[in-house]
């Protein structure tokens, strides 16, 4: 039996439009799709072909705007490479940074664990009441916003 390696993509949406404040309101699906477009644009049938087997979207959050994708390693090139081409996700203009790209789902949660928390220290100081930096903390902290109606359908 093989082992299939996987790298798991950290990235950052950035949209100028929508202020950080707001939550970003994006499906898993309409982002998957929209990279699965980008890389037809940008590497033609061999790249889709090469990425499909193992292309998830694995992890979505619409509070600090940062998702998780799987792509098989080797074809994960890719996908990196198509990343900052991509201007548009449905209809909002965004911006997408890489973050961070590892071998396991483990380390891409840690390096985001880190990076949430700069984030709610840089966002606790806009906030005023207690109630509010508990609902901000839950929600950043949240591992579990990923589409899972997707991830079953790519697996099948």
């Amino acid at each position: 039996m093989v082992r299939f390696k996987h790298r798991y993509v950290t990235v950052e949406i950035v949209a100028p439009i929508v202020p950080d404040d707001k939550p970003l309101h994006l499906k898993p699906k309409i982002f998957h799709d929209t990279l699965l477009n980008k890389i037809q644009l940008m590497h033609g049938d061999f790249g889709v072909a090469a990425i499909t087997n193992g292309f998830l979207t694995k992890y979505c959050n619409e509070n600090t705007r940062i998702a998780i994708i799987r792509s098989r390693h080797g074809p994960h090139r890719f996908v990196t490479s198509t990343l900052p081409f991509v201007t548009k996700i449905g209809k909002l203009d965004v911006r997408l940074n890489t973050l961070h790209v590892g071998a396991t789902l483990k380390h891409s949660f840690k390096f985001i664990q880190k990076h949430q928390r700069a984030y709610l220290d840089r966002m606790w100081s806009k906030l005023k009441t207690v109630e509010e930096r508990e609902k901000l903390e839950a929600a950043v902290m949240d591992f579990t916003k990923t589409d899972v109606a997707i991830n079953i359908d790519n697996i099948a």
